[in-house]
């Protein structure tokens, strides 16, 4: 080989060398990111739906998971958030409050189930009377305060047993920490949450027993929305289609949130 020879293969290597980090420089560039508040109850969906976006257009997404009324914490002041997922009462507030952009989304809804540890006597929950009658023997009962355990309050209320339930109900913020109680816990005792953090803790110490029984079962829908403050309302609104779209929307009802 010539040394004119070897200059010119040395040369050609270090301008591939530059394209190959132009381009990927170009691409970094591109890629924007994006802030989102949502309800911890659709988590599984969500998180399935952020990686199929990500890998699809090359914006990061991030998450931050809150109870409903936490979101309501969340979203007083400035928030910091391009897209916010709520209850459709809580979107409505935050758009009365002119928070929020006129794209609407419906994410789906969730159930509420029942839950006891592996190994626990099983209740019986196939009718209204039955579930009673298994909440009324159990030694604890396990719910949140969010969503469904406000719901779950008012069904004990409906049902004329929340004064003998009360003694031995232990409440939490949300989901994952009743779930971690029901995982520890002895006895006759039954967990309450959304069907979707339940399926998140099988196999891991937790059996589903199964879903309210119809004729008392609740479910919370869950809607997306940009905020009218972000400065990435495009892909906002983007991000918010596909949530709904062909390939967002099978990946929440692989998660157990229905339409």
């Amino acid at each position: 080989m010539t040394c004119f020879q070897a200059w010119f293969q040395t040369a050609r290597a270090c301008v591939l060398i530059g394209l190959v980090s132009a381009v990927g420089a170009a691409g970094a560039a591109g890629a924007a990111e994006l802030q989102v508040l949502s309800a911890g109850a659709i988590e599984p969906g969500l998180t399935a739906a952020v990686s199929a976006f990500q890998r699809e257009t090359g914006h990061v997404v991030h998450v931050t998971f809150n109870t409903a009324p936490e979101l309501r914490k969340r979203m007083h002041g400035q928030p910091v958030f391009d897209v916010v997922i709520a209850p459709p009462a809580v979107i409505a507030d935050f758009a009365g409050a002119g928070q929020l952009s006129a794209v609407r989304a419906n994410v789906g809804r969730v159930g509420m189930g029942v839950t006891v540890r592996n190994g626990a006597p099983v209740p019986d929950i196939s009718s209204e009377q039955a579930l009673k009658q298994s909440v009324l023997d159990a030694q604890s009962v396990v719910f949140n305060r969010a969503s469904t355990g406000l719901y779950f309050e008012g069904l004990l209320r409906r049902m004329g047993i929340d004064v003998q339930v009360q003694a031995k109900a232990t409440r939490y913020p949300d989901g994952a920490s009743v779930l971690e109680h029901v995982i520890k816990g002895q006895g006759r005792e039954i967990g309450f949450a959304a069907m979707t953090e339940i399926l998140l803790y099988q196999g891991k110490g937790l059996k589903l027993v199964g879903p309210l029984p119809a004729e008392v079962q609740n479910y919370t829908s869950y809607t997306a929305a940009p905020l009218g403050s972000s400065s990435q309302q495009v892909l906002a609104q983007q991000f918010v289609g596909f949530l709904a779209g062909p390939v967002g929307k099978p990946l929440f009802v692989a998660a157990g949130v229905t339409d």
